[in-house]
């Protein structure tokens, strides 16, 4: 073993490390690992410049785009509203329309927009049906991900996968890019029988658990909130806003605005004193949310009710890419920031109520908050986090509606990439991002803040850390290692479809705990040096990371929608164990045995 393949090996254990630790976000561990194989001379200045003429990363950036407008337009509203319409009454029949819809639509969209979509349609049929929210929602992430498995596009790591093909080659010719539909030769096999197994054996795996907000009805969940006056004779003034009845959180009045000469108060509660004139805006929540007029709530108060709105309590989950992870709400000032008060924080099966303010936000929290209604909007378009509600109704259906033009848009670069095989997926994608911002769809701003731009970041890094693997000899070295341990367990009649399953399984159980992209990446110069070793074509072990860096069924972390779902079901981690053992086994089994019969060694 050389010099080079040790410090290579160093840094991907590193690598592995630093993301099972979350010890940075995972955009700036990928740009460090970029930077340090310049430093530690793995790559020189060129070949880590050539990292960045990879297509993949435009690709998807364009797709985001289009799937931006698709949400900002309603167009996958449309089809929730659809769902509702045609949900049954029975479990089963809900939990097959809800998965077999999102995986037909994941297959073409970015699997953490569907879910967003999804999430507050699951959550409306649970309501409305009767049905534990944790009976469904497992299902619709599994679902997200099925789909995904089916299409070109329909996951990054497809495209991503795809796109680093280009510098690798089989018997002297380039190894081909996927074309749109070729993974759906195992992809539609496995979401048929994923949905089957979900929709038979789901309700008896699942938990009969639901969250805070599944224990609210409609009318539970309203509750009124009061612009009030501190009038000139108020016994009020003077009174530190802390002591005073308008901030009693624990008597079920709650604090969501101050206005002073006219301008919004963004000082600590702590630090205000309450003046002649100054404006509140308060919630009243729990037993104490049936008065009319704010002197019927606290009378003798010197106070005058100025108008009274709709308040409402929801749900909103923290996002892995959120800037209010391992922040407290004090520190985010979120009273304040998004005009809400949280109630109660789930996390991990339990629900927290004391000490809200200075409690550590993480990846997968559930806030439980109160806010105005005609404030959903905003919070729904934050990408700090995922709303549980829909905060706008589906648009009008119509030839010319923006919803209607986006769907064309979308169906005319898969159409054009399928039927014109010359035409590069990045070009088709990005003309029909571009064309999205003519029809004003969408704005440029709107659209820049539609990109996932740490998955973007992530995907350099770990390109220019594959391209390493390769350069240094580390990812032959690693294939020879898992060569020869094949070879000592099975005859060179079976060898190939042995050395299959063991790479599918490996990647299966690596994606678990780290990202399906960077799992993808680090396996793709592994596995071509692999056939190369065993003179085999490189595609079907090329198909299999594909579909096993998006089979993270087991674990919550496993996969970002897991965690979108994890505190609105109310689930706990032996959940996914439970139900994602099973799925993760059967994904091996399916993919081990079809893929063989279609790509020959």
């Amino acid at each position: 073993m050389n010099p080079q393949i040790l410090i290579t090996l160093l840094l991907i254990a590193l690598t592995l490390y630093a993301f099972v630790k979350e010890i940075a976000p995972s955009d700036l561990i990928a740009l460090t690992v970029l930077c340090l194989t310049v430093i530690l001379g793995l790559l020189d200045s060129k070949e880590v410049l050539e990292v960045f003429k990879n297509e993949a990363p435009v690709t998807i950036g364009a797709l985001f785009i289009i799937g931006t407008a698709l949400e900002k337009s309603g167009g996958i509203l449309q089809i929730s509203h659809l769902i509702q319409k045609m949900a049954g009454d029975g479990l089963r029949s809900t939990l097959l329309l809800l998965c077999a819809v999102t995986v037909f639509f994941s297959a073409f969209m970015n699997n953490t927009a569907i879910v967003a979509i999804m999430l507050p349609v699951a959550l409306g049929l649970a309501r409305t049906k009767e049905i534990p929210a944790s009976k469904l929602l497992i299902p619709l992430s599994y679902a997200a991900i099925l789909g995904g498995c089916c299409t070109l596009i329909g996951t990054s790591t497809n495209i991503v996968v795809s796109g680093a093909l280009h510098k690798y080659t089989y018997k002297g010719s380039p190894i081909p890019s996927f074309s749109m539909f070729e993974l759906g030769y195992v992809g539609i096999p496995l979401s048929i029988i994923g949905i089957l197994y979900l929709v038979t054996l789901g309700p008896r795996l699942l938990p009969n658990r639901t969250s805070v907000m599944g224990v609210l009805d409609d009318k539970q969940r309203s509750t009124p909130l009061f612009h009030v006056l501190i009038e000139k004779i108020s016994p009020l003034i003077g009174t530190p806003l802390l002591r005073s009845p308008l901030f009693d959180p624990k008597s079920g009045i709650h604090l969501m605005e101050i206005r002073r000469n006219g301008e919004r108060m963004m000082a600590p509660v702590n630090q205000i004193v309450i003046a002649a004139n100054d404006r509140f805006l308060i919630g009243v929540h729990g037993n104490r949310n049936k008065f009319e007029t704010a002197e019927e709530l606290l009378p003798g108060q010197g106070i005058q009710t100025l108008s009274k709105i709709e308040g409402v309590v929801t749900e909103l989950v923290i996002s892995e890419e959120s800037e209010l992870v391992n922040q407290t709400l004090a520190d985010a000032d979120f009273r304040q920031r998004y005009n809400s008060v949280v109630l109660a924080v789930h996390r991990n099966g339990h629900n927290i109520t004391e000490k809200l303010a200075s409690t550590d936000l993480e990846n997968g929290d559930t806030l439980l908050v109160l806010t105005p209604r005609n404030n959903l909007k905003s919070l729904q378009d934050s990408h700090n986090f995922v709303l549980t509600d829909s905060a706008t109704t589906a648009p009008a259906p119509g030839f010319k509606s923006t919803a209607t033009l986006t769907w064309a848009v979308l169906l005319l670069v898969v159409l054009t990439v399928t039927i014109f095989q010359d035409v590069p997926m990045s070009i088709a994608s990005l003309v029909g991002a571009v064309v999205v911002l003519w029809l004003r769809v969408i704005s440029p701003r709107d659209a820049y803040a539609g990109v996932d731009w740490p998955i973007i970041f992530m995907l350099y890094g770990m390109l220019a850390l594959g391209t390493a693997m390769d350069k240094t000899g580390t990812a032959k070295w690693l294939a020879d290692v898992i060569v020869a341990a094949t070879k000592s367990v099975a005859s060179p009649e079976i060898l190939p479809y042995v050395a299959l399953s063991v790479i599918i399984l490996l990647t299966i159980c690596l994606t678990e705990v780290l990202s399906n992209n960077a799992t993808a990446l680090m396996m793709v110069p592994i596995v071509v040096n692999l056939a190369a070793s065993l003179d085999l074509n490189p595609k079907p072990f090329i198909i299999g990371i594909c579909i096993a860096a998006s089979t993270a069924f087991m674990l919550p972390m496993g996969y970002q929608t897991h965690m979108m779902v994890y505190g609105p079901g109310g689930y706990k981690f032996t959940d996914f164990l439970r139900i994602g053992l099973p799925m993760n086994i059967m994904s091996w089994i399916l993919a081990s045995a079809i893929i063989p019969l279609i790509w020959k060694f």
